[in-house]
């Protein structure tokens, strides 16, 4: 089997083009750089580059690698814009909230470079269609968020052959690197074998991230798809690139290929993976949580609300940015320790329990948790962000 590089050599020697007047001029800075010249821009003409994900890291990749001639960009998204994605996914603009972000990427590249074609899929990637959508191109960009993703996007680059440039962001920091590249190259799985445990690691929803974040890890990425195109310096190859934006710094870890980790032969369900081992509560167990809809709930608060204890399991610097009026904050974190059981007990005692988080997930987690000792409750589904969506009122700051 050959390497991902050599194959992606043989791929842009097969697929010669030529540059036009008007490309000529538009790359004239690029084609001025000895190390890429009219050769260089001739591969990144020829090249073709799937982008998972059009946000954060999405929208710096996606529109640098237009501006650069990279010939056809393919985008795989099922999100639409919303207005809190605006202070980083910087491809999107008012005029397409609540549009597809696929077809707002789309337009936006468009503008930025006639001469690029653009594929999307709006669709969520999965198992059944991963190596259907991967096999055409020649690199592959996770700019995802979320870990079944990118165990998936990880497992179709090793059964396809194709590179794959990974980012992570998360509050103030970032992480860059290339997997999958030659026969001897460490993958996703080499750097995490396993899903981390729930919480440790929290979505840039729970957690925030500071904008130009993810523009900067963003534009790593793009730098190392140019890179390997053109071939040319040295990609982050075995190497993880760590970025700390609050102490501006960068360092970096050495990552090794271990043979087991290469023998993937099919996908599976990546979201039970990533469930089963990191002790996340699965989808079934949610199911069978009793639950309510966030109008339902404030129904019962205004017939019986001296019978209603409301838990917040959030974070505290979640809840202060909105939270329902008279939640008692109890972050999971401590129901998982133990140490607020009898606290919760004395809350509850003769009184009804809900409970809530940010979408609906953590509060589940945290009823199960509860079950353990003889509390009952009910979850909140779509937490506080349903909460909020419905327009009833909240407590700010």
């Amino acid at each position: 089997m050959e390497s991902s590089f050599s194959e992606l050599r043989n791929s842009l020697s097969k697929n010669p083009v030529q540059l036009s007047d008007e490309e000529n001029a538009r790359y004239a800075r690029q084609l001025a750089l000895q190390e890429i010249g009219v050769e260089g821009q001739k591969k990144l003409k020829g090249s073709s580059i799937l982008c998972i994900g059009s946000g954060g890291l999405g929208s710096p990749l996606l529109l640098y690698l237009a501006a650069a001639g990279i010939g056809q960009i393919g985008i795989v998204d099922i999100d639409v814009v919303d207005e809190s994605n605006l202070q980083r996914q910087v491809i999107h603009g008012m005029s397409w909230l609540n549009k597809p972000k696929t077809k707002s990427a789309c337009s936006r590249i468009k503008e930025i470079n006639p001469f690029c074609k653009v594929s999307t899929y709006e669709t969520e990637l999965s198992s059944e269609n991963a190596l259907e959508i991967m096999k055409p191109y020649d690199l592959i960009c996770d700019c995802t968020d979320n870990f079944p993703s990118r165990y998936l996007i990880n497992d179709a680059c090793v059964i396809l052959g194709k590179p794959n440039i990974y980012g992570s962001v998360g509050k103030f920091e970032g992480q860059v690197s290339v997997f999958n590249l030659k026969l001897d190259s460490p993958n996703y799985r080499d750097f995490l074998p396993k899903p981390p445990p729930e919480g440790l690691l929290p979505s840039c929803a729970e957690g925030g991230v500071m904008g130009v974040i993810p523009g900067i890890i963003g534009l790593i990425q793009a730098t190392e798809v140019i890179k390997i195109v053109t071939e040319i310096g040295s990609p982050l190859d075995g190497r993880l690139l760590i970025f700390d934006g609050l102490n501006m710094s960068f360092r970096e870890l050495k990552l090794k290929s271990h043979e087991t980790n290469k023998s993937i032969k099919r996908l599976i369900n990546y979201k039970k993976f990533c469930s089963d081992l990191s002790g996340n509560i699965s989808s079934e167990e949610i199911s069978r949580i009793k639950s309510i809809s966030v109008k339902e709930l404030q129904k019962r608060l205004k017939s019986n609300r001296n019978n209603i204890i409301l838990l917040d399991v959030r974070n505290p610097h979640e809840s202060k940015i909105a939270s329902i009026i008279e939640a008692h904050l109890i972050p999971l974190s401590q129901i998982k320790s133990g140490v607020v059981i009898d606290q919760i007990k004395s809350l509850t005692a003769s009184k009804q329990l809900y409970v809530h988080c940010k979408s609906g997930k953590r509060s589940a987690e945290a009823l199960k948790e509860l079950r353990n000792f003889g509390i009952e409750g009910t979850n909140i589904i779509g937490g506080i962000d349903a909460w909020i969506a419905a327009k009833l009122p909240i407590e700010e700051g």
